[in-house]
């Protein structure tokens, strides 16, 4: 019985800690989706046919753009990671 009037007085609820804020998640969030879309535009371009070669490989969209846009995308996760969601902001 003594077991149980220490733990009724010891019932407060704790709070779990997150180790970032609901801003950071936002921004990881955003961050996942751009590199999901970097790579989507990275795709394609091959040929059915091993022994036709396809040029499509080689273009714009798959040489520079995306793989810039996935760059672009790590970018902000670490943004987001570094990012202090309990900074005040000065009046």
């Amino acid at each position: 019985m003594t077991f149980m009037s220490k733990q009724s007085n010891n019932s407060a609820v704790h709070k779990p800690d997150f180790v970032f804020g609901k801003k950071n998640y936002v921004v990881m969030a955003i961050g996942i989706a751009v590199i999901a879309l970097g790579f989507i535009l990275m795709a394609g371009g091959g040929s059915d046919d091993p022994n036709v070669f396809n040029p499509e490989i080689y273009n714009f969209r798959r040489i520079r753009l995306a793989p810039m846009i996935v760059l672009i995308g790590f970018g902000i996760e670490v943004y987001a990671i570094l990012l202090n969601p309990d900074k005040k902001k000065s009046e």
